[in-house]
């Protein structure tokens, strides 16, 4: 079986479609989804609603779906500390999404478990362990053994970093982060998701470089017109850092 596996959309709907194209014509049966669909991007309702309405997805909740679904002074507060510019987007998406919204958001899972033909796969955002903890590429083997100290998973899918990597521990534990749709940080800004080929307890992995219309995700992103939205268009067309 074939199943995409894709991560921090963002609201950017333009990157999503493409994506979506791209899945349909690999035909993969199955979606997962591991969070952050919604926040400090162009389009975040469209996003929301079109994952709502999908029959064949497995959706988990991302740190920034909890931000907005729990929002709270303190949240923004700490967001403004340390992310000014995320601050007013998470200010700007409270207004701007709907409680109905908030609402799927806030009753997602924050991981999920699951078996597809004889693999043991568990789902995260950020690590089993936190849904903000990064994975990222070049770090120490023993680290990751440490973040899947008590998991039994055979395959690990995470996000949140915005950069694919992969590793596989000593107990032959695959851990793959996917990248992200709608805000890659990559030198090359493609959105990036993973296709994973399952088949009698084996599987394999692809990551997938998909181009879309940046131009017109940047613009729908500048007209959030909250302060900051230029910048996040920016990263849109030429990603430099992954928090501002």
């Amino acid at each position: 079986m074939k199943i995409a596996v894709l991560s921090d959309i963002h609201g950017n709907f333009q990157a999503l479609e493409s994506v979506m194209k791209d899945i349909e014509e690999n035909k993969c049966e199955r979606v997962l989804c591991l969070g952050d669909l919604a926040m400090a991007g162009p389009q975040p309702r469209m996003v929301i609603d079109f994952v709502k309405k999908q029959t064949n997805w497995d959706v988990i909740q991302g740190n920034t779906d909890k931000m907005i679904a729990e929002f709270s002074k303190e949240i923004l507060e700490n967001t403004k500390k340390n992310f000014p510019v995320l601050a007013n987007a998470l200010m700007d998406d409270i207004l701007y999404i709907e409680d109905v919204r908030k609402e799927y958001l806030k009753n997602l899972p924050p991981h999920k478990e699951l078996e597809i033909e004889g693999v043991k796969i568990l789902m995260v955002h950020g690590s089993p362990r936190r849904n903000n903890e990064d994975i990222l590429p070049d770090m120490p083997l023993k680290t990751i053994e440490e973040i899947l100290t008590g998991v039994d998973a055979d395959l690990i899918f995470c996000g949140h970093t915005h950069i694919p990597c992969g590793y596989q521990t000593n107990k032959k534990q695959t851990v793959v982060n996917v990248g992200s749709v709608g805000r890659p940080m990559t030198k090359d800004p493609k959105a990036c998701y993973v296709i994973a080929d399952i088949q009698d307890g084996g599987f394999s992995i692809e990551h997938r470089f998909i181009d879309y219309d940046r131009q017109m995700a940047a613009e729908i992103m500048r007209m959030r017109k909250f302060e900051g939205a230029e910048k996040l268009a920016q990263m849109i067309l030429e990603p430099k850092e992954r928090h501002l």
